[in-house]
């Protein structure tokens, strides 16, 4: 587990919509790692030790999660949460320049940018992490959030970084997708 304090799973199936109404099963998949932020506490230009953690934790747990999904996944999304003690920078270095490879190697590939969410928070914050279609960004019934947190972390010092999956869009989604189909327009 190398720089994770902790590591999270939550695996959700989704049977039916807010109001009962029953949908083909979608399931769900995020995974959470809290880690000591080496750079909290200081201004750093160089970022390059996030950038190492998020490859690292990325090459860890990615594949844990597709695989917990049970069907191929069509949708991800990434997520952190800095301790107050860093920056938001901080988040953004551990999820973008090197998470995404081994996320979309996870989905089996992976065209769209993978939504991403970043943001300062206390003990116990949650973050909402955005899911799109991992090939078409234009899929609107697979945008999608899943709230995430982990009651004992961030510390001051600590970052919580999540990525997630699934294996389908919103129960009994009806939005379309965008420019020349259902549902078109730009967003």
């Amino acid at each position: 587990m190398g720089h994770a304090r902790k590591i999270v799973f939550l695996r959700e199936v989704i049977t039916s919509d807010a109001h009962g109404e029953a949908c083909p099963p979608v399931t769900r998949v995020a995974v959470g790692a809290i880690f000591r932020n080496p750079l909290a506490g200081r201004f750093e230009s160089d970022l390059a030790p996030l950038f190492e953690i998020g490859a690292e934790l990325g090459e860890l747990l990615a594949g844990q999660a597709a695989a917990q999904l049970g069907n191929p996944p069509v949708s991800y999304g990434k997520a952190a949460i800095v301790g107050v003690a860093g920056d938001m920078e901080h988040g953004g270095a551990v999820i973008h320049p090197r998470l995404g490879a081994p996320m979309r190697k996870a989905a089996g590939g992976g065209e769209a940018v993978i939504p991403s969410n970043v943001k300062l928070g206390a003990l116990g914050a949650s973050i909402d992490l955005p899911l799109g279609h991992k090939d078409d960004p234009w899929s609107f019934d697979h945008f999608d959030t899943m709230t995430l947190c982990i009651p004992d972390g961030p510390k001051l010092d600590e970052i919580v970084m999540f990525l997630a999956y699934a294996d389908g869009g919103r129960p009994i989604a009806r939005c379309g997708r965008g420019p020349g189909g259902a549902g078109s327009g730009r967003v």
